[in-house]
């Protein structure tokens, strides 16, 4: 049996939005880290994940539920746990040597000690020679070996990394990654277990012991695949190619409403996130679907591979394909639908009607904005009045992306227009002059 370390127990966490409503992000999350372990944790955009980071390193507190370290309830931050951001979160003018004392020194740990375990940290990190650079004067990746310093430093029991790897390049982060697995496998970091936050789900399967599959609206764990391999794995070996494919077929279960898993829960609501995907990957994606080597069926990790998109711009376009009808996702594959098909071979007039329909059927969000634009006898409305809407449901910044997805959609579909200098959604000039 391995020891717990952490333990979450049915926990929940709410958010007060702009207009004052309570948001819930997460709701009746259990979870347990134990000992010796590598969790991955995947999911959708806004879907909790790094509100529960931020709770099990004590940074926030949960509303409801239990968080349990060393089996006793967590009250604030924890010395034996520490984090990795995305953004690297240094402070700029600081050295490397002072950012990564900075914890030991919020801690009261004397001045020559903590000099001393700093050196031994950036040392490990591979930063030697760097202790009296300005993070200015640093790459991303060397900004981010810091980050991972100062959190090292500490002697954690437990790391947590939120994104830690997303802001590097493709080489880069995988280089760091595998530099963080030698230390660990080695025993040359103190740490007992980590949480590792990814969209990448190739870093997840390279790394996890377990990996986590989130929902969104709110958040919580619908999937848990565990992964056996010894490490170090290779990225090209059947095993491993089996386990990402079997990864995005999760991350891809019923998505006709993105983070819902059952029949019930397919359809699209108002207040709901839209997947983040321009027109053009979306017709690109069809157009390589229907032809060589596909015929109309690809396997996402290859079709990913092929395209160069990131897991998580490939699982937008996906998802949105689902949404409006142009394909079917199922066991991590995506197939084009009839409609997708002769969406395909439409002139462009013809497709931008075709998807204009599909919206007003399946975006309630957009067919609410033209249908706000009908009953307006000016037929134009602020962009304003739709953000407050989505705000009830989602936080400021992922009604944004909401909102401009919609507007994107829905001009191209020619539903509406939107002017960028003053904010307005407005019917299209053609039909504005009918109704005139």
């Amino acid at each position: 049996m391995t020891t717990p370390i952490i333990e979450l127990k049915s926990v929940g966490k709410s958010f007060r939005s702009a207009d004052g409503s309570a948001r819930s992000v997460l709701e009746g999350v259990d979870f347990t880290l134990s000992e010796g372990e590598i969790v991955a944790l995947l999911g959708q955009s806004g879907s909790g994940k790094s509100s529960m980071l931020r709770i099990m390193a004590g940074l926030i507190d949960a509303d409801q539920g239990q968080v349990l370290y060393r089996g006793l309830p967590l009250h604030g931050a924890a010395r034996g746990i520490s984090m990795v951001f995305q953004s690297f979160a240094l402070f700029p003018w600081l050295t490397v040597q002072k950012n990564v004392e900075l914890g030991l020194e919020a801690q009261g740990v004397a001045p020559e000690i903590r000099e001393r375990r700093a050196e031994q940290a950036i040392d490990l990190i591979g930063l030697s020679g760097f202790e009296g650079a300005l993070p200015r004067e640093l790459s991303g990746g060397m900004r981010q070996r810091v980050g991972i310093a100062r959190a090292l430093v500490m002697e954690p029991e437990v790391l947590l990394m939120d994104e830690a790897f997303s802001a590097l390049d493709v080489l880069t982060g995988e280089r760091l990654r595998e530099e963080i697995l030698g230390l660990w496998e080695s025993g040359q970091i103190p740490t007992k277990a980590m949480l590792v936050v990814s969209h990448n789900i190739e870093e997840a399967v390279m790394m996890a012991d377990r990996v986590l599959i989130f929902r969104s609206d709110p958040g919580r764990v619908r999937a848990e695949l565990p992964i056996a391999l010894p490490r170090p794995r290779q990225v090209e070996s059947t095993e491993v190619r089996t386990l990402i494919d079997e990864v995005y077929g999760l991350m891809t279960a019923g998505t006709s409403r993105p983070g819902r898993t059952t029949e019930k829960e397919a359809k699209l609501q108002l207040g709901d996130r839209l997947p983040e995907a321009d027109i053009a990957r979306i017709e690109g994606i069809l157009e390589l679907l229907v032809d060589e080597p596909y015929h109309g069926r690809a396997d996402l990790p290859k079709l990913g591979e092929e395209t160069e998109l990131t897991d998580k711009e490939l699982l937008d376009v996906s998802i949105a394909l689902a949404l409006l009808g142009f394909a079917h996702l199922a066991y991590g594959d995506i197939s084009i639908t009839p409609l997708g098909e002769h969406y395909v071979g439409a002139s462009n007039q013809e497709r931008q009607t075709i998807f204009g329909c599909q919206l007003l059927e399946h975006v309630p969000l957009i067919a609410y904005i033209r249908h706000g634009l009908e009953q307006d006898r000016s037929g134009d409305l602020p962009e304003d009045l739709f953000l407050k809407l989505l705000r009830f449901t989602l936080d400021a910044d992922d009604a944004e992306r909401a909102l401009r997805v919609a507007i994107e959609w829905g001009r191209y579909g020619n539903l509406f227009e939107y002017n960028f200098h003053t904010g307005m959604i407005q019917m299209p000039k053609d039909e504005a002059a009918v109704a005139e």
